[in-house]
């Protein structure tokens, strides 16, 4: 994205293919460091009255792309392996779901939330189904769960059915009901899974009758207990193929302590921490600052104290004619 500003941004009369360009490649890792412990991301040469005027929107473009994929590799390393769902979408403006996309899959992220954050990839955004869909069939997760999966019978077969199942604040009945539908609707094996959201300011019912969920720890949002409980009721009645989406509130801290515990998940959905909204309170970052700075002028060393000229041998030259 940086290197589309240079090809296409230049000020009239300039050619990018007289820029000399070294840079980080996407997804290497950034050495921040200190003072005197940090290393230039990309070197630009040429005639500064060409590229000057895209200062502000490269360290734009910089910042906050290595801002989404660093978070994203956070929650990723932590996951061990199991695929990690982009859902920050819904939590900034419209207009940045391409380029955060792009840079959450640099990040690792298997798959995005909408159709607009994988067109940079080429692929279509993932999920279940919305609150919404459910409250529109009047608040029966089981019917609309069937429409959804009538609409991907007839008209996207490649498209996994996946069921919101926390619309009722009790996942473990729904969970339940919910499979059962639509075995006996569309056979075994269909339902791919269940994805179990549920507010962080909410208790799911089904602990509330249950003594042994007494006195534990965190019973709120989504819980090991909670995710458990939703498993083992699954396979008790033989459902043991569906599997258990989670998302609302996950950190690298949060997924570390699922996996520790085995918790059986298939896959987390994460959103709004990955965009740095978590008041670094997460283990992720809230910023990521870059600065550009004229180091020098024909030739010769010149810029502001503090800031000079430093080599980076993991640069890499771009190639103008493979860009």
């Amino acid at each position: 994205e940086a290197l589309r500003l240079l090809q296409t941004q230049l000020a009239p009369g300039y050619d990018h293919r007289e820029l000399e360009v070294h840079t980080l490649l996407e997804g290497d890792g950034i050495n921040q460091g200190g003072e005197d412990d940090w290393e230039p991301v990309m070197h630009v040469t040429g005639r500064y009255g060409g590229f000057g005027h895209l200062e502000t929107p490269l360290l734009g473009i910089l910042a906050r792309r290595s801002l989404v994929a660093s978070n994203t590799r956070m929650v990723v390393t932590a996951a061990g392996g199991k695929p990690i769902i982009f859902m920050a979408p819904r939590h900034d403006d419209w207009r940045v779901q391409t380029p955060d996309g792009y840079a959450a899959q640099v990040g690792g992220a298997e798959s995005v939330s909408s159709d607009a954050a994988g067109a940079w990839w080429g692929v279509r955004g993932v999920g279940t189904m919305p609150h919404a869909m459910i409250a529109a069939f009047g608040g029966d997760t089981v019917e609309a769960t069937l429409a959804f999966g009538r609409y991907l019978r007839d008209q996207e077969p490649g498209v996994q059915l996946l069921s919101l199942v926390d619309y009722d604040n009790n996942a473990v009945e729904t969970s339940l009901a919910v499979a059962r539908a639509v075995r006996a609707e569309f056979g075994d094996d269909v339902l791919r899974g269940v994805r179990v959201d549920t507010s962080e300011r909410l208790i799911d019912d089904s602990m509330i009758g249950d003594p042994e969920a007494w006195g534990r720890a965190r019973l709120t949002g989504v819980n090991p207990y909670l995710v458990r409980k939703i498993r083992a009721a699954l396979d008790a009645e033989g459902f043991g193929y569906v599997g258990i989406v989670v998302s609302g509130g996950f950190t690298p801290d949060k997924i570390r302590r699922f996996e520790k515990e085995g918790i059986p998940v298939m896959a987390y959905g994460v959103g709004s921490s990955l965009l740095g909204h978590s008041k670094g309170d997460s283990g992720l970052l809230t910023d990521f600052d870059f600065t550009a700075d004229l180091v020098r002028v024909d030739g010769r060393d010149e810029g502001k104290v503090g800031r000079s000229f430093r080599e980076n041998p993991r640069l890499v030259r771009v190639d103008w004619d493979r860009v």
